[in-house]
């Protein structure tokens, strides 16, 4: 069975390109979102497995959603995506409910799975 997951980002080129890459590589994505509103509702609709959530959104940043998502039963497995590095984003990152971070020019199905697994 492939892993389900939600891909959240404001900019709709990425969000194809991610879906694309991760349906390719192993991973079931079964819906999109761009900004942090449309992550929640959809969570809760379709209880993915996986959120690749980006840091940066239109409405609230990622770290904020990722809080909201760790107050569900059950919460999925959180992976936050920047252009920036992770330094950038200091101890906020290192005290977010997330399985981790990658770097969205790093993002594969390899580096997804070996934060998830």
């Amino acid at each position: 069975m492939r892993p389900t997951v939600l891909i959240v980002d404001d900019h709709a080129e990425f969000r194809a390109s991610a879906s694309e890459l991760l349906q390719a590589e192993g991973f079931d994505v079964v819906g999109v979102a761009a900004d942090g509103r449309g992550a929640v509702e959809l969570v809760l609709r379709l209880r993915p497995q996986i959120v690749v959530l980006d840091v940066q959104l239109p409405d609230r940043d990622g770290f904020g959603v990722a809080e909201r998502l760790a107050e569900e039963a059950p919460s999925p497995q959180v992976v936050l995506i920047s252009g920036r590095d992770a330094i950038a984003f200091g101890r906020r990152l290192a005290d977010a409910p997330v399985c981790g971070f990658i770097a969205k020019r790093d993002l594969s199905g390899a580096a997804l799975a070996a934060l998830v697994s």
